[in-house]
């Protein structure tokens, strides 16, 4: 018989989130992943990172669920694991690929002549050596190579004081891409984001819960401003803290419940609250 249970689905940023800004550990919100698999729910990992960054994370996590890299640039599910195709996916690998983004080689380009026409020096991955980033990002030597496989968006550090983020956004919007502000660094994409992911990706669990006589309810958790789409996706948006202890204040929608605890911390204690609700 088909269960009457709600199955439940929770979209997450990783770094600064359910990974530690500094250490990348989830070590402080394993209580909260064993009750997620107790319940039977989804955990997708939805993050700025690269598809060669988050293979080796969901396989310490032993996650077998679909998952979305670089702002929402791609989506890639394991191929068989909805009982129904979907469109524009491309098999790849073990996966059926959905990709939304703009090609990396274009944004690099768009990137060049926006530094040129602004007068000012913007540095992405693609013009930064392992070094710099592995500097600038705290990753290890070995995490840094594929942290720099980009193929969907490019995190980019801006050099220069006083450059209105108007004027950013203009020279972006001008060549049909946009910038987002994650933990770290500004990122240049295209029409793609962590929520236009997420959306497609929770019609596809909708569309099954349907066929199983099922209700979908939704979470959503997050720490900077390029979680906001992915948090106004779902039923019940988190933000937890930065590691000063503040919350981002550009991340504002409606029924967001603000964690108590900085990343991980945070991540833990708040499903740790909402699973047993649900």
């Amino acid at each position: 018989m088909p269960s009457t249970k709600p199955h439940i689905l929770i979209l997450t940023d990783l770094d600064g989130t359910l990974l530690d800004a500094t250490t990348y550990s989830y070590e402080a919100a394993t209580d909260a992943l064993s009750a997620i698999r107790a319940l039977d729910a989804s955990l997708i990992l939805v993050s700025s990172k690269t598809r060669s960054e988050m293979e080796p994370l969901r396989l310490r996590l032993d996650n077998r669920h679909p998952f979305i890299v670089e702002n929402g640039g791609a989506l890639f599910i394991p191929k068989a694991y909805f009982p129904f195709p979907f469109e524009q996916a491309a098999p790849r690998g073990d996966y059926e690929v959905v990709e939304i983004g703009t090609p990396y080689a274009r944004l690099r380009t768009a990137l060049k002549e926006i530094g040129r026409d602004l007068g000012c020096r913007l540095r992405g991955f693609g013009d930064l050596s392992l070094e710099e980033v592995s500097a600038l990002t705290g990753l290890s030597p070995a995490e840094t190579l594929p942290a720099t496989q980009r193929e969907y968006d490019e995190p980019v550090v801006v050099e220069s004081n006083g450059m209105a983020w108007s004027r950013l956004s203009a020279a972006a919007e001008t060549r049909g891409l946009r910038w987002t502000r994650g933990g770290r660094f500004y990122h240049l994409m295209g029409e793609n984001d962590k929520g236009v992911a997420s959306r497609r990706l929770i019609a596809w669990y909708e569309r099954r819960a349907q066929q199983e006589g099922r209700a979908l309810i939704t979470v959503g958790i997050g720490d900077s401003l390029n979680d906001l789409p992915m948090l106004e996706a779902v039923n019940y948006p988190i933000l937890v803290r930065n590691p000063d202890g503040s919350y981002d204040p550009d991340v504002q929608c409606p029924h967001l419940t603000r964690a108590e605890g900085v990343g991980p911390v945070g991540w833990n204690r708040s499903l740790m609250d909402l699973l047993p609700t649900l």
